[in-house]
């Protein structure tokens, strides 16, 4: 068994081993097969005969290389150092001889002191992509995630600092801007290209800097499409390649035969940590809305709301609704004034299409709406009660129909250390929890504060404190304003209401 691992994943995203379930069924390519097959003919009466070994037969041929790729877009590609000061004795990367081998700590490299020591500079190593001659850099969430400090290194040893324009969890992607300090400079880029046009079997490079022994580039082909249960973000819909990437290659191009950036390599399938072949990208038509979103001052990502409550379509659904195979998105709930209403869908509809591609589950129509950009239009094809028909969607962002009222408490409790905002369809897209529930959520969680310490997690819906209703964050103030000899706290947490009590 494996586990799916980055250059810089904390132990708790590399979760237990687990089997990725393999759903690619690529079809026969017959033609240009040695004879040939007479049009007509079936493949019974023509036995499959292996390719001829030959030698070459130009010196044009010996000399044929994926070199010209390479030196048009390696010196894009870059180094990325994520420094950030921790408590040595609590970090919990240091129990993972992982981590500790290839990015210092106990035992590890670089001679870091031990674990009574009171505070150390943790660093990791991943790599990034220039994709604007200005210096913009993307790169992976997980290898700038902490961060207090963060440079960008070439491979002609040119040494930058930079800063972090954008950081978006839910795609495991961070633009950052190289810091020139006043001077002119263009730096090389990687042209973007259309990872809709990739297929299976075309040529890929990976370059990156593994374990961090300098720009390495790996040639493979592109193994798999839209990879939907690799585990590493919210949005699944990954490029799976052979070509070898391994920890700290995070970040890095995955370029086209033509030169185009077409992936931003992100993890890997491993027995041992390091590359067997099984690698997964995040595609670049992905990456181009944070690109662009980060371009544009966004400080984070607006996305295409749908308005829909989604079901996968099991075995059971599909031998109900009368399916050869279990494959598309049911539609569970539509919320009133939302894309979904507008549109025309209704509940009991499965979604088989969106603008001409197929749609096997939830987590490829959500990938695929991530990736349109908002004011444009998507066209679905929905199967009602056994006839297809065609609709199409407005690209809106989710309303904020409730204003955040963002809340930082600080007051003597175990929610001290959370930042709470009011829910609203914006919020709940944004943080993945129902938008049709009411309340508070927990927005974020400071690093070693009493509410980190108790558990509280990103995305709670706080419900109630010592048995009152959390209606808005004005709310939770006034009842976590004076301290209390014992506390009890409900939240909702990923459908289910958990109560907690903690002393004052």
């Amino acid at each position: 068994m494996g586990v799916v691992v980055s250059s810089r994943q904390p132990p708790r995203r590399l979760g237990g081993a687990r089997k990725l379930r393999s759903f690619l069924a690529v079809p026969a390519l017959l033609a240009g097969l040695c004879g040939g097959i007479a049009q007509g003919q079936s493949l019974q009466s023509q036995p499959l005969q292996g390719p001829t070994a030959q030698v070459p037969a130009s010196a044009a041929e010996v000399k044929l290389s994926f070199a010209p790729v390479a030196a048009r877009t390696a010196p894009a590609v870059v180094n990325v150092y994520a420094m950030k000061a921790r408590p040595a004795a609590n970090n919990p990367m240091f129990a993972d001889p992982f981590f500790r081998r290839f990015f210092g700590g106990p035992g590890g490299q670089g001679g870091a002191p031990g674990l009574g020591a009171p505070e150390r500079m943790q660093r990791s190593l991943g790599s990034g992509v220039i994709v604007d001659p200005s210096g913009i850099v993307v790169t992976n969430f997980h290898v700038i995630e902490g961060a207090d400090e963060v440079r960008i290194a070439f491979n002609d040893k040119r040494e930058y600092a930079a800063e972090i324009l954008l950081r978006d969890q839910r795609t495991d992607l961070a633009i950052l801007r190289i810091r020139t300090e006043g001077k002119a400079e263009t730096f090389a880029t990687i042209p973007l290209g259309n990872s809709d046009e990739l297929a299976v079997g075309d040529l890929v490079l990976a370059i990156g800097d593994p374990f961090g022994v300098g720009q390495t580039v790996t040639q493979g082909i592109v193994s798999a499409l839209a990879r939907t249960q690799v585990g590493v973000s919210d949005y699944q819909f990954f490029i799976q390649t052979d070509a070898a990437i391994n920890p700290g290659n995070s970040g890095g191009a995955l370029v086209d035969m033509a030169g185009r950036l077409v992936g931003i390599n992100t993890a890997i399938y491993s027995r041992s940590g390091g590359s067997i072949g099984i690698g997964f990208a995040i595609p670049v038509n992905m990456a181009r809305v944070v690109i662009e979103q980060a371009k544009g001052g966004g400080k984070s990502v607006r996305r295409p709301w749908l308005g829909a409550k989604l079901q996968r379509v099991t075995p059971d659904i599909a031998e109900s609704l009368g399916l050869a195979r279990p494959s598309g998105v049911l539609v569970q709930e539509v919320m009133p004034d939302s894309p979904a209403a507008k549109a025309g869908l209704k509940v009991g509809d499965l979604i088989v299409a969106m603008e001409g591609q197929p749609i096997e589950d939830p987590e490829s129509l959500n990938s695929r709406f991530a990736t349109r950009p908002i004011g444009g239009r998507a066209a679905l094809a929905v199967n009602r009660s056994g006839k297809e028909i065609p609709l199409v969607v407005v690209l809106e962002g989710a309303p904020e129909t409730t204003p955040r009222d963002e809340m930082v408490l600080k007051s003597r409790s175990p929610l001290a250390g959370i930042t709470a905002v009011n829910l609203s369809p914006a919020v709940a897209e944004e943080l993945r929890v129902d938008a049709n529930a009411l309340g508070v959520v927990v927005y974020d969680v400071a690093d070693n504060s009493p509410a980190a310490g108790t558990g509280f997690r990103v995305g709670d819906i706080i419900l109630e404190v010592n048995g009152e209703r959390v209606e808005r964050t004005r709310d939770l103030e006034r009842l976590t304003r004076t301290p209390q000899r014992a506390w009890q706290v409900s939240v909702r947490r990923n459908g289910r209401v958990i109560a907690g009590r903690f002393p004052g």
